[in-house]
């Protein structure tokens, strides 16, 4: 018989867990080398890249997530803590890293609507559902995130590359404390970041997200704080007013305290978009005709 110590046994759990946790998320690039677009058939050597966190026990359900940083970067904060709250709820989570847009805003649209292409293309591998494809976006992450419900596409149909044919429409989204608009209420350095230093007012219509919903948007959950001074709740409430009157599913929730950040991504008003976000999240999926 051959007997094994108890520090063998420790050696083999720590090792063991070691190859569970680096299985447990992988990190690819968006683009081929040196054809990330910047728009106009024009191409750059940067990238993008999404890391995925694979929960232990996937229930089909993804989102992408873009977090925030004005347009000046992108915060780590937002990004792979979330995916991995999402685990705990079966939801796979996957971080969008993208490229920043220094006054073209095409380079963060671009690589939002190609990560939604990945991640639906690649569901069968994921074990995702193509139809449970989500986004969920903070900040300036957030004016990313609703621009992609508002500027997405169905697929590039006569394109060779198996990537661009698929839909770039999530299935729902969740915005929190969101820059939305680009106008009056936005904010400034997200706009200057993403516009350029004196835009037109047709590029700022163009990118305040609150003028482009159709009743074909994505359902939406909103939360913000309504003594957020950096980006004011009026973000998430004229967006959440333009769903209704297109008569799309969305919920908005005020929070009453806690600013741009939620006190720091912690305490009773963070606690509460994530379970009440959740909870309208299984109520979405369990209806029979979700938008």
């Amino acid at each position: 018989m051959i007997r094994f110590s108890r520090n063998t046994f420790t050696i083999i759990f720590i090792l063991t867990a070691n190859l569970f946790a680096q299985q447990s998320h992988e990190t690819i690039k968006l683009w081929p080398e040196g054809k990330a677009p910047i728009g106009n058939d024009h191409f750059e050597q940067a990238n993008a890249t999404l890391t995925i966190f694979h929960p232990e026990r996937p229930n089909g359900t993804a989102f992408v997530i873009t977090p925030g940083g004005g347009y000046g970067q992108v915060v780590k904060a937002e990004g792979a803590p979330i995916a991995k709250w999402l685990n705990t709820h079966g939801i796979t989570g996957v971080v969008l890293n993208y490229r920043l847009p220094k006054g073209n805003p095409l380079r963060p649209l671009l690589d939002v609507k190609r990560a939604l292409r990945m991640t639906r293309m690649r569901a069968a591998d994921w074990n995702l559902k193509v139809d449970r494809i989500g986004i969920i976006g903070f900040s300036a992450g957030g004016h990313l995130a609703s621009m992609a419900v508002t500027k997405y596409d169905l697929g590039e149909r006569k394109t060779t590359d198996p990537i661009q044919r698929q839909s770039s429409r999530p299935d729902f989204a969740i915005l929190v404390y969101p820059v939305i608009t680009m106008s009056e209420g936005t904010h400034k350095g997200s706009r200057r970041n993403l516009l350029g230093a004196e835009p037109g007012d047709e590029l700022i219509k163009l990118y305040s997200n609150e003028l482009h919903i159709t009743k074909r948007t994505p359902p939406t959950y909103l939360a913000h704080a309504i003594d957020d001074y950096v980006v004011p709740a009026s973000n998430s409430e004229n967006f959440h007013k333009a769903l209704a009157e297109k008569k799309v599913v969305s919920k908005y929730l005020p929070l009453p305290q806690g600013g741009h950040g939620l006190n720091g991504y912690k305490g009773p008003m963070w606690d509460a978009w994530q379970a009440q976000s959740m909870d309208w999240l299984d109520q979405l999926l369990k209806s029979p005709s979700k938008n």
